[in-house]
Order: structure tokens, then sequence, then C-alpha cells
């Protein structure tokens, strides 16, 4: 898989170790204006490796890092909030919306039966011939997880954002082999980690509806609950409807894994876009859900 040989020259996508270094140390600057100049052929050497390192962190920091840091970033996307859009929402709106919100509340824990065979059954999808040798096993490095204990990339989000994945490898098997294996394209050296990437849309769809509230008052908000009327999985489904929309303008951007964000918030500006159309009742009418069947 490309992710495995995204941070440094050899097989192990982390750098081969958990000890991460801080990104303040990353000279960004440096590193951009190398970029700009189409400098593609960077002078690595063994001693470059160290610095790899540091790039990883700071990609991982921007990832999944620091709740606060997070949420800085989604909070000055624009997202404003005008009570002049508000309507009542019908029962059903209101106690799927519960539902959700109830689900989103739900941390990820380890210890928990139900939330470990979550976890086993992502991996029988997404490598139905390989077993898997434990919960806590370097082999989950294959999926994009930051390091062998997936169940430290939950912080984030919580349980929510593992369903949505589980959602995602069953309901539309063929979209999710195709972005895991990063099948189609010209793609980076330096790929996105697959799962990793997961938790962030979860996280971002969550910040983009407002879901946190006690009802949405944002306008692409308010439009998602009619969807969330018609069908009580609209919130997975949008979750792959992103996570294709994700992986089509790191295409069309041809990014790398420095610029996810930059491709994650254009992502969420599009889909800010499509949920404000005036013509939009169900999940299928997003222009982006035509994503999932190519």
């Amino acid at each position: 898989m490309k992710f495995q040989r995204n941070f440094a020259n050899n097989d192990d996508w982390s750098g081969g170790t958990a000890t991460w270094i801080g990104p303040s140390h990353v000279d960004e600057d440096e590193i951009y204006w190398r970029r700009r100049r189409g400098d593609e052929e960077l002078e690595w050497s063994h001693s470059s490796t160290h610095v790899i390192l540091k790039l990883a962190q700071c990609f991982t920091n921007a990832m999944v890092g620091p709740r606060s840091w997070i949420g800085g970033i989604f909070n000055r996307s624009g997202n404003k909030k005008n009570d002049k859009f508000q309507y009542p929402l019908s029962p059903l709106q209101e106690e799927r919306l519960q539902r959700l919100q109830d689900r989103i509340h739900i941390p990820y824990d380890e210890m928990c039966i139900e939330h470990q065979e979550a976890l086993r059954a992502l991996w029988d999808v997404a490598f139905p011939d390989v077993e898997l040798k434990g919960l806590i096993s370097e082999q989950w490095k294959e999926m994009g997880w930051q390091g062998a204990n997936p169940s430290t990339d939950f912080r984030g989000c919580g349980f929510i954002s593992l369903e949505n994945l589980l959602f995602f490898s069953r309901t539309f098997p063929a979209s999710f082999r195709r972005l895991l294996w990063k099948e189609g394209g010209n793609r980076a050296t330096w790929e996105y980690p697959f799962a990793v990437a997961g938790i962030n849309i979860s996280y971002m769809l969550i910040q983009m509806l407002d879901l946190k509230s006690a009802k949405p008052k944002c306008i692409p908000g308010l439009n998602f609950m009619r969807l969330l009327g018609e069908n009580k999985e609209a919130f997975d489904i949008l979750f792959c409807v992103t996570f294709e929309l994700m992986d089509a303008q790191w295409l069309a951007m041809h990014a790398s894994y420095m610029e996810f964000n930059e491709v994650l918030q254009v992502t969420r500006e599009q889909l800010e876009r499509e949920l404000s159309l005036e013509d939009i009742h169900r999940i299928e009418d997003l222009p982006a859900y035509n994503l999932l069947l190519l």
C-alpha cells in the first residue's frame, strides 16, 4: 500500500518508531519554498530520516492531534450559525437527531467487547485473507493507523468514527477497497493514511453539521435534518460520500500528506455548497453521491 512508504524509505509508514518529534522543530518554510520552486528531487540521505520523522509528526498533529487544535481549524471555516434559517424539526427528525447525538458522545473503549469486535470486524473486511494477530499489532499500520494500537487514534472523535469506517466497508465495499488501496488516479509518493483520514472526516462532519448543539443552526446542518428524516443512515452515508469526495479532491489537487488539511477544507466547502442547494431532499440527491457509484 502506498502509505506504507509515506514517511520513510522503509516499509513502515510511521518511520518504525513510536517516539515522535514535535512539529515545532520542522522547518516548514524551507520545505514549502523548495516545493514551490518545483524541486521534486529532494536530497534525501541517511541523515534525512530524522527530518522525515519530524514531518510525520507534523502530519499526525494536523490530523488527530489535540482537540483544541483540530477544533480551531474547523471552527474558523466560516460555517456561521443563523437563527433566521431555523425551522421546527418533525418528531422523527428529533428522534433520529437524538440517536445520532447519543452515538457522537460514546468514546471508544478498548476494554469494551462490543468495540473490540467492531475493530476486528473492520480488519476482517479490509483484509479477509489475513489473520489478525491481536488488537495491538504492527499489522494495523497496513490500514493507515498511526501505530500498533488503533484505540489511541480514536481520542479525537470516539466510537462513531469506527462505526463510520465499518459502515463504509460493508455498504460500499468496492469504494472502500479502492480508497484503502489507493487504486485510482495518479497518486503521490506520500499518501494520506486511510484509517486516520476517516477519523478526521467523521470529526469534520460533526463540526460542519453542528451536531453537538441541541439543534443545528447552520444551513448545511438544518438541511441535513431533512436527509436524516428521509434516511436514518444519512450520516453514515454522508461519511462515505465525503471520503470519496476528499479522495477526488486529493487527486485533483495533486496533494501529498503535508496538504491534507487544505484538501479536507476544500472538501468541507464543497459539501457545504451541496447541502445548501434547495433541491436536495435525499442523501442520494447530493451531486457528490455519484462518486460512490463509479
